[in-house]
């Protein structure tokens, strides 16, 4: 089995467990994912895996991509990312990557890029509380407050403040798996995973491994 593997969230739906327990799940196409490249220790100073999905056109291409995957005979892909690894596995360029062997996985972690909502205030982005809704209070209701302090008289780095509300890469881990259907490429993921209908995301089994750096 790799350690992960690229895939499109298609929606979510309604499964069944073997116990007649109804739960809401995340459909998940994974792969197939040709292997575009292999980086190792003595060449790059690492081990990784590189991974195409989701073939498209030469012309909504840059040459590029075109020629990078071409060199293993796969056409331009639109999702492109590199799958590090600790230990040298046994690859080659131009394989092709599927589900087959993750039928035993049951939990897994999974890394796409959140739906964007926008400028938020500190009320919706970091859930505060607000300033007092009654007489007297002659500024935003929706104020987060003071910001500045007498030491160091400046705005501390970090504060919780208003801002781009999503729209970053997010990675979510604990994620029980449903299902997979190999045969479709399909893996059905309990609960919600970050970004949006037909979102590309990384998805890598959850099992503990022992991580050799050389």
């Amino acid at each position: 089995m790799w350690r992960g593997i690229l895939g499109k969230k298609l929606g979510m739906t309604q499964f069944f467990t073997e116990d007649g327990k109804r739960v809401g799940v995340t459909v998940i196409e994974a792969g197939p994912c040709p292997v575009l490249q292999v980086k190792n220790q003595e060449r790059d100073g690492y081990d990784a895996y590189q991974l195409g999905f989701d073939p498209k056109k030469e012309k909504n291409s840059t040459k590029a991509i075109i020629g990078h995957c071409k060199k293993t005979e796969n056409a331009p892909m639109r999702f492109i990312r590199e799958i590090r690894v600790y230990e040298a596995q046994e690859m080659n360029e131009g394989d092709v990557i599927t589900l087959a062997g993750w039928e035993d996985v049951t939990e897994v972690q999974v890394t796409s890029k959140s739906k964007g909502k926008g400028f938020a205030g500190v009320m919706k982005r970091y859930n505060f509380h607000g300033l007092r809704a009654t007489h007297g209070v002659k500024s935003n209701h929706r104020h987060g407050g003071s910001i500045g302090s007498l030491t160091p008289t400046r705005t501390v780095l970090g504060t919780e403040m208003p801002g781009q509300m999503g729209d970053a890469i997010v990675t979510q881990k604990g994620l029980k798996v449903a299902k997979i259907i190999p045969e479709k490429n399909l893996i059905l993921i309990e609960g919600s995973v970050p970004g949006g209908k037909g979102a590309h995301v990384i998805i890598r089994p959850a099992q503990p491994y022992v991580a050799t750096k050389k």
